[in-house]
């Protein structure tokens, strides 16, 4: 994986650019330690971090090359899966190739099959390619948003990077949020609109869009979307090809020439990816699996038993480490871990997160990656196949927008009496949930309840899963990780976006189409367990160590979270250790001690980031 910048301008001198995309590129170092390269000739300045895993001296970057009298420069952030077939069909219409790298096929790709070279990639990507003589930028990202991109027009310009901090760090960028940035934060934190980047001025390309910026003007299109078609499958044949096209996804995931390993938390969805790659590792003389999971100082000592948690995860990893003959390591994080991190996590993200969720998996992959580069996760089965509550719970269903904000009025309680005139968070939250829910595809002719249901299944899609997509790629990239999700294969997505929900919830147990799938690859001790979510600490230290934090926050009378949330309610909250809002902020978790983290995070980034609020 790799960090990308850009800047196209026809008025700034090309020695000027050098500095200021320098800047930019040094940024998002930590995306790409192994080479830092930079590419800058009249209009176009293109800066590039690499973090090597296949090809090291074929994947080079920014990658130039010329044919029918045109120069093509490319910045690239990803991962294909289906490299080689690309290539063979590349090579029966004549193009060579001097390397195996993924690089070369994508651009080689658009220099054969122009903007629709896109929708021959399987794989995660963010990318840009310069056309010289037509003076054209080509940028895409990935169908399910797994590698991020974002982009900000300025007086005729056009700049673009792998991340935000890396636009910000251009000289005619200030970071600056206006009314609209506030509402994201108040009303949808730590999720955000589709395409939203907060910052004034800043956008996110969207998932499965592409976009060209030509003569001064941006276009954008999207290329990509999951369509509502007619499952007519049967149930044997649905079970097979969800198994089938899951086992594809996750054994085309694992080529590397680095070290790679997996997530294991003891769940089905990374117990699942476990056992198929160990399986592969073992049929292909690839040696011995590495796996990792996470747990917390004193967890045994101190662990609750909750709906959502109902029990610990060591026994179930134990269990898949045993039967598939992994090298597992269990990294125990501190509870100074933890707080240390919660910064980083913010500065990582650009933006406010989700606590200690985000500092954790910082800190997990940064021990990660001291034994692999590369690792597979299980982010996005819960939103394909249906693993929350709220898929299936009548009282979350029902609730007004979106399901795992359950925090509408608490959101409200603690924003500053002076600003409620402004600020309308059931509104705003309003507007956004239905602009997502007039979007879905929806299939003709069939019931209110199945209609209802698909658009819940487009609204986690587009949403939540972004959500936890950008914490992923975010932690992960903040430790030089490269991290790949099985489960966001986009032909896995697209099938299983068309099967009715009774199948997705076979036996009326979550993800009950995915159990049955993995039968005979999972036991059935891992294959019925109850949905656990990411693991937290429950040490009664965490929320001593947050509640100071925030106690040095509220002794401040500068600290700028005070500028959208009340004083006093804060005070009372952090007296309370955070039990006096016992609805969680987002999700199913985010409460107590963490609700008090993500309060101080928000402070951090006002703070960290000069942010002007107008």
């Amino acid at each position: 994986m790799c960090g990308i910048v850009g800047w196209i301008d026809f008025h700034e001198k090309e020695g000027n650019k050098r500095e200021s995309i320098d800047k930019m590129a040094k940024t998002l170092a930590h995306r790409g330690p192994d080479e830092h390269q930079n590419w800058i000739e009249g209009p176009a300045a293109f800066g590039h971090r690499r973090l090597v895993v296949v090809d090291p001296a074929g994947g080079t970057q920014p990658m130039v090359r010329k044919a029918n009298e045109e120069e093509y420069v490319l910045c690239y952030n990803g991962e294909l899966y289906n490299t080689d077939e690309v290539r063979e069909r590349l090579k029966v219409k004549g193009w060579t190739f001097q390397s195996h790298s993924d690089t070369e096929v994508v651009l080689v790709s658009y220099m054969e099959w122009g903007s629709q070279c896109v929708e021959q990639l399987n794989g995660i990507f963010a990318f840009s390619i310069w056309e010289s003589k037509k003076s054209k930028l080509f940028i895409a990202r990935d169908r399910l948003g797994v590698k991020p991109l974002f982009f900000s027009e300025h007086k005729g310009g056009f700049l673009f990077a792998s991340e935000i901090k890396a636009i910000l760090a251009h000289p005619a960028k200030e970071a600056s949020i206006s009314a609209e940035g506030v509402h994201e934060i108040l009303a949808l934190g730590p999720s955000r609109t589709p395409g939203h980047g907060i910052f004034d001025g800043i956008h996110e390309l969207r998932p499965g869009h592409c976009a060209v910026f030509e003569q001064g003007k941006l276009t954008i299109n999207r290329y990509w979307n999951v369509k509502s078609e007619e499952h007519t499958d049967s149930w044997q044949e649905t079970v097979e090809r969800v198994r089938e096209l899951f086992t594809d996804a996750v054994e085309r995931q694992l080529v590397s020439d680095v070290k790679l390993g997996t997530f294991l938390s003891g769940g089905v969805d990374s117990s699942a990816i476990t056992a198929i790659a160990a399986d592969h590792y073992q049929q292909n003389n690839k040696g011995t699996l590495q796996t990792y999971s996470i747990d917390y100082e004193e967890q045994e000592k101190f662990f609750e038993k909750n709906a959502f948690q109902p029990d610990r995860d060591s026994e179930y990893i134990k269990l898949i480490s045993d039967q598939n003959k992994t090298h597992h390591m269990t990294m125990e994080a501190s509870v100074e871990d933890l707080i240390t991190k919660l910064s980083k996590a913010v500065e990582l993200r650009d933006l406010p997160g989700m606590a200690d969720v985000d500092s954790s998996l910082l800190w997990f992959c940064e021990e990660i990656k001291n034994h692999v580069t590369v690792a597979l996760s299980g982010e996005c089965a819960d939103e394909i196949f249906g693993g929350y509550p709220w898929f299936y719970r009548k009282e979350d269903r029902d609730r007004k927008g979106f399901p795992w904000i359950r925090s509408l009025h608490e959101r409200n309680q603690l924003v500053r009496d002076d600003l409620k005139k402004d600020i309308n968070i059931e509104q705003y939250m309003m507007r956004r949930y239905q602009e997502s829910i007039d979007e879905t595809p929806l299939l003709d002719g069939e019931s209110a309840i199945d209609a209802k249901q698909r658009q819940l299944f487009y609204l986690n899609m587009n949403w939540f899963m972004q959500t936890l997509l950008e914490r992923k790629d975010r932690m992960s990239m903040g430790a030089s990780l490269e991290v790949r999700v099985p489960f966001s294969d986009h032909r896995l997505v697209e099938y299983a976006y068309n099967i009715p929900w009774k199948m997705k919830h076979y036996g009326d147990l979550e993800k009950g189409l995915l159990r049955e799938a993995l039968r005979g690859i999972l036991p059935d001790k891992v294959l019925f367990r109850k949905k656990n979510p990411y693991p937290k600490t429950f040490h009664p230290q965490y929320t001593a160590g947050v509640k100071e934090w925030m106690k040095e926050i509220i002794a401040d009378t500068q600290s700028p979270l005070f500028d959208l949330f009340d004083r006093n309610q804060i005070i009372n909250l952090n007296n309370s250790g955070g039990t006096s809002l016992n609805t969680p902020w987002f999700g199913q978790l985010m409460a107590g001690p963490q609700l008090i983290a993500y309060l101080c995070q928000i402070n951090h980034w006002l703070k960290a980031y000069h942010i002007q609020i107008k």
